[in-house]
């Protein structure tokens, strides 16, 4: 019998994608729970509730931005792991400070949701507050500038006329930060800020 705790609550207006997630999920053990929209998963959710969510952001009605408002007003203590589009980072950073648990970018992999299930699920932050602080304090001021424009979810050419430099130069720095941070991904560089509060 599957815990409680390894419920995973999946809410997606695409029937396909719920349904493939949901086949996924049972087979690697969990217990699975699907609803059609937020609405639903709201209306039959209570505080008592365990395990973790996994939200897509755009979906008709509500939206999983306006869903993370609505739990956290409501008590509701699932952690929330947000589904959102390749390189969608403004929103991503949103999602994140609206006190989404993870965030992962389409299209998901099977073993990517997985490993941030289970890392949810077992409350591992992976990369700690201090150590995030530790390597955002290494770059250098320009690499700072570079990144805060990358979370803004500004492309090479803009960031380059923004900050004076060719795009060239841009590419560059944002490998650095990349490096120097340790982040695997944008999502991650996401993640990772929020937890230095890197502004």
């Amino acid at each position: 019998m599957v815990s409680e705790q390894r419920t995973i609550h999946i809410i997606d207006d695409d029937e396909h994608l719920l349904d493939a997630f949901a086949l996924l999920l049972r087979t690697e053990g969990f217990a699975v729970v699907t609803y059609a929209s937020a609405e639903i998963f709201l209306a039959q959710i209570n505080r008592e509730s365990r395990g973790c969510v996994v939200t897509d952001v755009r979906m008709a009605g509500m939206s999983g931005m306006d869903l993370l408002t609505a739990m956290k007003e409501r008590g509701l203590a699932l952690p929330t792991i947000v589904v959102t589009g390749h390189a969608d980072i403004p929103l991503a950073v949103q999602a994140m400070k609206r006190g989404a648990a993870d965030l992962l970018e389409k299209p998901v992999r099977a073993e990517d949701l997985i490993h941030a299930i289970e890392q949810v699920l077992a409350a591992v932050e992976t990369t700690p507050p201090s150590a995030a602080n530790v390597k955002f304090s290494q770059l250098s001021k320009r690499e700072k500038q570079v990144l805060e424009e990358m979370l803004l979810g500004r492309p090479n050419k803009t960031i380059a006329f923004n900050l004076g430099i060719s795009q060239r130069t841009v590419e560059i720095h944002r490998a650095r930060v990349m490096r120097k941070t340790g982040a695997g991904s944008l999502a991650e560089l996401v993640k990772m800020s929020l937890s230095a509060k890197v502004e």
